[in-house]
């Protein structure tokens, strides 16, 4: 399928603060060319934070894409694109919620829209939470509320949370613990 189709030019459109966007021309094997837009990002990771007594930690944020505040879970962009998921996760966890864990797990890696964007999140649980403080950025204004995950799953499927990262993280959290 790859010598079907090749990438013959890539033009940086727009290079942005967390996206590049390019035009891409494309070659088919049958001697067609099209356009397709191309978004790279250099990553990102979200984390699931599980408190003892078993409900998950979740933030209320605007976000300027949908107008509106999001019920999301704690996440964030690399500072670097090499820097690790894990790292990633355990700093966007005690910033946004003002809680740390050392006890990070792998749960699930996603792509966020593989047809034009090649983001990929590294999504973590976090257990055995620790209190410290928030430290958002100077542009985050973010509210902390947990929930159960049968509120969380309903909350789904009433579509009052949209999010991918978070559906997808949510229902892998309840299917690999039997929740």
């Amino acid at each position: 399928m790859a010598d079907e189709v090749r990438r013959i030019k890539r033009e940086l459109v727009h290079k942005g603060a967390v996206l590049d966007i390019y035009c891409d021309t494309m070659q088919f094997e049958n001697g067609n060319i099209a356009k397709w837009d191309f978004i790279h990002h250099d990553g990102a990771a979200a984390v699931v934070p599980v408190m003892d007594d078993g409900r998950l930690l979740m933030v209320r944020q605007y976000r300027n894409a949908l107008e509106r505040y999001t019920l999301e879970l704690p996440a964030g962009k690399l500072d670097d694109p090499n820097e690790e998921g894990i790292v990633c996760a355990a700093r966007e966890l005690e910033e946004e919620t003002g809680y740390r864990s050392d006890k990070l797990e792998w749960l699930i890696t996603l792509r966020t829209t593989v047809a034009f964007c090649d983001e990929r999140i590294e999504i973590f649980t976090a257990h055995d939470l620790i209190p410290t403080n928030q430290n958002l950025d100077e542009d985050e204004y973010i509210d902390v509320k947990a929930y159960t995950l049968d509120e969380l799953k309903k909350k789904i499927f009433s579509g009052e949370i949209e999010d991918s990262k978070t559906i997808a993280a949510i229902m892998a959290y309840a299917v690999k613990y039997n929740r």
